[in-house]
């Protein structure tokens, strides 16, 4: 499923490609997708200009000119596409939106989808989300803090979206390992210099991941040699019976909470 690093990639690559353009065509293959009827969101987004790209957790947000929100959240197996007919992935869309000669591709929302919201409408859809990665109040003292109040492990508390939005089973290994601390670790149990690690790695690890375009196997637009070069750079993350990079011993895999969770159990503590 995509994380931060991933929406966030996606972000910055159409907020260069798509914005201010019409949105001369609207395709829906699969209505479930919507949260209105097909002809509403059809009436609403056909000849509206997407204004702006925004981002909160893993989902995306396309501001319309209208004053009208499109919420995107991929799920699992979603993906997208930018680019002409021609060039399209051999593989189902679910909506498509065109911009003249080319269109953006919404794939694999099975579980995913494409909503439409006013204001209120998007604010109340997010009120529950917990605070952003880089959330400017979110301060170490702060991180540490939740912490401490936090029952579980660190892999379900990292991934607890009503705690910090945005990060997801592949980013909270990551930060673990960068970190040296076993994701089944309780996270009132780490001390003042623990917290401070979790906090610095897991701003490291996003940051590492963004500037590599994400794991996401398949590229954006035809060309693009930058999205998931990420899958390659994971330290732990599917690498089960694999050298740990710092100690050789080999990557674990486990479940925690029904989570896949992957990382060493002799520098990891």
């Amino acid at each position: 499923m995509p994380e931060w690093p991933e929406m966030e990639h996606y972000r910055k690559q159409l907020a260069r490609m798509i914005l201010n353009m019409p949105i001369r065509q609207v395709i829906v293959n699969r209505p479930k997708s919507l949260n209105v009827t097909e002809e509403n969101f059809r009436q609403a987004v056909l000849g509206a200009a997407i204004r702006r790209v925004e981002r909160r957790a893993k989902q995306l947000i396309f501001v319309l000119d209208t004053d009208k929100y499109l919420l995107l959240h991929l799920m699992l197996g979603g993906i997208l596409f930018y680019g002409p007919e021609g060039e399209r992935p051999n593989r189902s869309t679910q909506i498509e939106l065109s911009f003249g000669d080319n269109r953006l591709y919404f794939i694999g929302l099975r579980l995913g989808y494409l909503h439409l919201f006013d204001r209120s409408g998007l604010e109340k859809e997010l009120s529950g989300l917990g605070p952003d990665p880089f959330d400017a109040a979110l301060s170490p003292d702060r991180f540490r803090s939740m912490l401490h109040g936090k029952k579980g492990t660190l892999k379900t508390t990292l991934t607890d979206q009503k705690w910090l939005a945005g990060i997801g089973n592949c980013y909270s290994d990551e930060i673990c390992f960068a970190a040296g601390l076993l994701p089944t670790r309780g996270p009132g149990s780490l001390n003042q210099q623990e917290g401070q690690r979790l906090y610095t790695a897991m701003h490291g690890v996003l940051h590492e991941a963004l500037a590599a375009g994400g794991y996401m196997e398949m590229p954006l637009f035809n060309g693009d040699k930058l999205t998931g070069s990420y899958n390659d750079l994971c330290k732990v993350y599917d690498r089960p019976g694999e050298p740990c990079v710092r100690c050789g011993q080999p990557i674990v895999f486990d479940k925690v909470s029904s989570r896949k969770c992957f990382y060493c159990t002799n520098c990891q503590t």
